[in-house]
């Protein structure tokens, strides 16, 4: 009875279970390293959602509108792009599905005072109870978050309030240069003080109430729109209903990758990470089981010299090989599947407790975020691990010597 008539599926299948110690050994190596990539990617991408959720709730929303141009001017002449009637757009935008807010800032850049000393700074005037839900990765060390009912509340970054040693009910003088070239200035007093992920943003950063704001540069109108979504994954989607109409109005839209470069370049050095993290699990795996299957095929050199002599052709014999290697491969990668699902959850369950990232004032509690995308792919890669592991022990076995492989061992 040869390979074709018994079938090598179910062949190859026995063989598996009758050397269990060496099936055992392999489907180690390759279920280890499938569970190693799926963790490893899960953990890179629960940086990737934290860091992105931090960005958009602490400064850039999941949208921002503004004139065309200013983005590229802003520093230098704000004034010339602001938006004239924003409540009108708001109330327009506010219909598209998915939009859970809309709030207008206006941008400004001045010295505050604290009496016995100035420090540059950069503001927000914002309206606070619509930013509370934008602003909710804000974190206040001191005192609280601004309210509607403040009229001459202002909260400023730790950095801030650290350089200027102020505390909460001190008395501040917030001083602004408008185009026409004259200088407002407005006394304010802190009610709070914040941390965001960004020590940069921290350091010169303050927010004081829109109607403040209006009254500092003397106009009705605002630098922004910032759209805060139901889903962070539906921003593209949004995003692509509503241009149209922001050309429309002359308006140009960023999303928040866009408005975040520091994001944009942590994804691209992790994402680059954990591609060389994934080369190396493949070859760890590739040579794993290579050796595990080495050693495998070189014990039954005997065998594979009977079906020969028996008149099975090198093609059946290099086919069953083979087949014995897609079987290890499938159910290893299935077995690390499972392997990695179960330490995922335990992970997430207890949470990975970090430190601040670099240029970040805050730590945070990672999980393990896994996807059928990021599974199936380690799976994948398990698998065509041991496939290539066996392409040439099973070429040298399917060309052994009949005589030489009956005298094996002997």
């Amino acid at each position: 009875m040869n390979i074709r008539t018994f079938g090598g599926f179910s062949l190859a299948l026995r063989n598996l279970l009758r050397h269990r110690a060496r099936t055992a050994g392999t489907l180690a190596a390759i279920s280890l390293g499938v569970a190693s990539l799926m963790l490893a990617g899960g953990f890179v991408q629960d940086i990737f959602v934290q860091l992105g959720e931090a960005t958009i709730h602490s400064q850039t929303g999941h949208i921002q509108l503004a004139r065309q141009g200013f983005w590229a001017t802003r520093t230098r002449t704000p004034e010339n792009h602001m938006i004239e009637q924003p409540n009108d757009i708001k109330r327009s935008l506010a219909t598209f599905p998915g939009i859970e807010q809309i709030v207008t800032r206006i941008n400004f850049s001045g010295m505050l005072n604290n009496g016995k000393r100035d420090l540059g700074i950069i503001g927000d005037g914002i309206e606070p109870d619509g930013e509370a839900k934008i602003g909710s990765f804000m974190r206040y060390i001191e005192g609280r978050a601004l309210t509607d009912n403040d009229t001459d509340g202002i909260v400023v970054g730790q950095g801030v309030a650290r350089t200027l040693n102020l505390k909460i009910g001190d008395r501040v003088t917030l001083l602004i240069s408008l185009a026409q070239g004259a200088v407002n200035t407005l006394d304010f007093e802190v009610v709070g003080i914040f941390q965001s992920f960004s020590k940069e943003f921290d350091a010169r950063a303050v927010r004081i109430p829109m109607a403040a704001t209006r009254e500092l540069l003397d106009t009705q109108s605002a630098h922004l729109l910032v759209i805060s979504l139901s889903q962070t994954e539906k921003t593209d989607i949004v995003a692509q209903a509503i241009r149209a109409q922001a050309n429309v109005s002359g308006l140009e839209l960023l999303t928040w990758r866009e408005l975040s470069d520091f994001y944009e370049k942590t994804v691209q050095l992790y994402d680059a990470q954990f591609g060389v993290l994934r080369l190396i699990i493949f070859f760890m795996v590739l040579l794993s089981v290579a050796n595990s299957i080495n050693m495998t095929l070189f014990e039954r050199t005997r065998e594979f010299g009977t079906l020969l002599a028996l008149g099975e052709t090198p093609g059946s014999v290099f086919a069953l090989i083979m087949t014995e290697s897609a079987l290890l491969g499938l159910f290893g990668a299935l077995l690390g599947v499972t392997i990695g699902f179960v330490f995922a959850f335990i992970f997430s369950s207890i949470g990975i407790e970090m430190p601040p990232p670099p240029n970040s004032n805050l730590g945070y509690t990672a999980q393990i975020r896994l996807d059928l995308t990021m599974s199936l792919t380690s799976g994948g890669i398990g698998f065509l691990a041991a496939f290539l592991a066996s392409v040439l022990p099973a070429h040298r076995a399917s060309k052994l010597n009949i005589t030489d492989a009956l005298r094996h061992g002997v």
